[in-house]
């Protein structure tokens, strides 16, 4: 490693031992998760989650969790409390870094946060979207023993955020067990669990590697790629399978699905 990698890396890892992450409270720290949001999807005001719902959410049994350096607060994880059958779980609507932030493990702080904080209350599953079609999402997801099952199309409606590009804001719902085997071994592993693929059979569905600069300059062909993955998604996860990993290479990337019985 040369001398300017492992400067980098030693800021690096500086700036990861800053971030600490609590739960948020108080006006002030909901109106900077606020300002996080606008900073991240540039929506207008009309699809900004407004400061109550960061309000009733604390005060319902949802969580409003930040992530800080020093007294700045550089990103946030938003979730609502929900009901499955007579099952209490943790919808997390949103979770923002500010740009500087990412790819520096902010992210994974507040999900391991939110993972202990919610098996404190005896609350073992947490669900969330996300995009198919945005890659790095979904490798960070199932890095942690995310699945998915369930597709949601246009989820959301078609939003304001330059993030979305006005295409349909179709969705993935990753189930979080919290307590599962599945997890464990995630979050166990250093490399995502990899080596486990081989010797297993999967169902594949492929994704262009730069989605988002497709849509920014051929929305036809974003609209066209984006309705052919809708349509297999709906085709393996209407017949029982779960998207469980995904495969990135320089071309695209292949999401792996399999037959699945509750754990």
């Amino acid at each position: 490693m040369t001398t300017a990698a492992k400067r980098a890396k030693s800021l690096s890892e500086d700036k990861l031992q800053e971030i600490v992450v609590r739960s948020c409270s108080g006006l002030a720290e909901f109106s900077a998760c606020i300002e996080i949001e606008r900073a991240v999807w540039g929506s207008a005001d009309v699809d900004i989650v407004p400061l109550p719902l960061f309000v009733v959410a604390a005060e319902t049994g949802g969580q409003v969790l930040g992530a800080f350096t020093g007294e700045r607060m550089v990103g946030f994880t938003l979730a609502i409390a929900g009901v499955s059958g007579s099952k209490p779980f943790l919808h997390s609507h949103m979770t923002a870094i500010l740009q500087q932030y990412r790819n520096q493990g902010a992210g994974r702080k507040l999900k391991l946060f939110q993972k202990q904080e919610a098996l404190g209350r005896g609350i073992d599953l947490i669900e969330w979207t996300f995009d198919p079609l945005e890659i790095r999402n979904a490798y960070f997801n199932f890095r942690l023993g995310a699945i998915a099952r369930r597709f949601i199309p246009n989820m959301y409606g078609v939003t304001t955020s330059p993030l979305h590009g006005g295409l349909p804001t179709d969705r993935l719902i990753a189930e979080w067990h919290l307590r599962s085997p599945r997890v464990r071994r995630a979050l166990a592993e250093k490399r995502g669990g990899a080596a486990k693929l081989r010797g297993k059979k999967f169902e594949r569905i492929s994704v262009p590697a730069e989605f988002g600069q497709i849509r920014g300059t051929n929305p036809e062909e974003a609209t066209r790629l984006q309705a052919e993955v809708r349509l297999e998604f709906e085709h393996w996860l209407g017949r029982g399978y779960a998207a469980t990993n995904i495969e990135i290479s320089d071309g695209g990337a292949e999401y792996l699905l399999e037959p699945w019985d509750e754990e």
